[in-house]
């Protein structure tokens, strides 16, 4: 590898020191196919004792990487496979004491989150995963560090609207059993079209049936080195702010590169992906939103939007893939709204409408990620948003989720705070004409023509 020059090195330096720029995550991914067992205690016995024998050393090497490298790695967090396919043989009660075990496990090694309570129904449900999907709600109420996901949708299969009307009953059973939490056991589900098998980012993340028995995944995370970049770029053309992204994403995913490498050689672990995914924060100089701003908008939600998003999007996945042949995950530009100080502003002074989040989310990774909506809203109304959102995934062959907020008990204007990473939220105005004879129609919306691609 070259050395270094003595301005790349300053450059990585401000790059941490003013610009936010860290690695958001080291995740490892644990295989629990050999954990399973008729014995619900043995089965959870089994898992307790995979996942902790296996990251046991995770949050200490991402530590020391830190102490050797000043790059700050904020989360050290594990994925398991959807435990919907070792459950086979659980009770609905089995899964939640389940959950529970990924609860102790993750505590016991002091990560921030664990995700895996998941289930791929893209194309219907098996008797285990209708189970699993019907104590989601109680299991992310009764633990503090177990994430949920949930395929119902993907452009091979179509769109499972059985799956749909399950998840829309869990979201608002999940804001019920935590009203007193501003609802909060919502925002660790996720409903998704096209989940890809290598994601480390939470509440999303689980480990592929495909993967190694064990990987490590590295999130890099940068709005705020962009940004700055495009600030610097002053009055240039959209050829020029698109070369300028690219490179600075460049840089962004070198640097998660050799965190990646690093962690894995410590641990003895195979190396997985770099997912390079602007994923903002509620910090100041740590937004999306901004980015946008910074290229010309007047204020995110207005008239170029979109269309600045794609751009945005589009030139950091060419710079990522340039500087990693492992580039992975979801990689582009996350816009949940709770997360984003740039986007909480342009919510409260009414530029940027949930209409007009979803056509972004045409564009740009994943989907409606954190909106808060007022919690009298109705099941099918919920329903209707993720079959929205989830078309615009199959349609367009991309990843697309929903992590909605039915906040109980707030209505259109309040504002809920979660803290740390999930900031505050805004209550964003919905429409409430309902969906509901189509929503119950059920069964499967088809497969688009162009999935046909054999």
């Amino acid at each position: 590898m070259a050395l270094l020059n003595t301005h790349e090195v300053l450059e990585t330096i401000n790059m941490i020191k003013d610009e936010n720029l860290d690695i958001r995550t080291i995740t490892m991914g644990v295989s629990l196919f050999d954990c399973v067992s008729d014995d619900e205690d043995k089965l959870c016995g089994n898992v307790y004792e995979k996942i902790v024998s296996s990251a046991r050393d995770l949050v200490s090497c991402g530590e020391d990487i830190e102490k050797t490298y000043g790059i700050p790695i904020i989360n050290k967090r594990v994925s398991v496979t959807p435990v919907s396919l070792i459950g086979g043989h659980l009770s609905a009660d089995g899964y939640i004491k389940l959950a529970k075990t990924l609860d102790r496990a993750a505590n016991a090694l002091s990560i921030n989150f664990i995700g895996g309570f998941s289930a791929l129904v893209q194309k219907g449900m098996s008797d285990s995963a209708r189970r699993m999907i019907s104590v989601i709600p109680e299991a992310l109420s009764e633990t503090g560090l177990v994430c949920s996901s949930v395929n119902v949708a993907s452009t091979k299969a179509g769109v499972n609207m059985d799956a749909i009307i399950e998840m829309g009953g869990a979201i608002k059973r999940a804001a019920y059993l935590t009203k007193d939490k501003n609802s909060i056991a919502c925002a660790k589900l996720v409903v998704f079209a096209n989940v890809p098998e290598d994601n480390p980012f939470m509440a999303g993340a689980f480990h592929g049936m495909g993967e190694p028995e064990r990987v490590i995944n590295v999130g890099v995370s940068g709005p705020g080195v962009v940004a700055a970049a495009i600030d610097r770029a002053g009055d240039c053309s959209l050829l020029e702010l698109a070369e300028i992204i690219k490179k600075t994403s460049f840089k962004i995913t070198r640097m998660g590169q050799l965190v990646a490498r690093e962690a894995s050689q410590r641990l003895g672990v195979p190396f997985g992906i770099v997912d390079l995914s602007l994923a903002p924060t509620p910090a100041v100089g740590d937004s999306v939103a901004h980015i946008l701003e910074n290229m010309g908008l007047e204020q995110t939600g207005c008239p170029g939007t979109t269309a600045a998003l794609a751009m945005l999007n589009d030139a950091v996945k060419k710079g990522g893939v340039m500087a990693s042949s492992s580039v992975g995950g979801l990689s582009g530009a996350f816009i949940p709204v709770s997360e984003d100080a740039g986007m909480i502003d342009a919510v409260k002074a009414g530029s940027l409408t949930l209409e007009k989040l979803e056509a972004m989310t045409a564009v740009c990774s994943v989907g409606i990620d954190m909106v808060a909506v007022p919690g009298d809203v109705s099941e099918a109304v919920i329903c209707g948003l993720i079959a929205d959102e989830i078309s615009i995934g199959v349609a367009n062959t991309k990843t697309t989720a929903v992590r909605v907020i039915p906040a109980y008990g707030k209505r259109a204007g309040d504002e809920i705070d979660f803290g740390g990473l999930l900031g505050s939220a805004p209550i964003m105005k919905i429409n409430t004409i309902s969906p509901r004879r189509f929503i119950e129609r059920g069964g499967r919306i088809p497969a688009p023509i162009h999935s046909l691609k054999n």
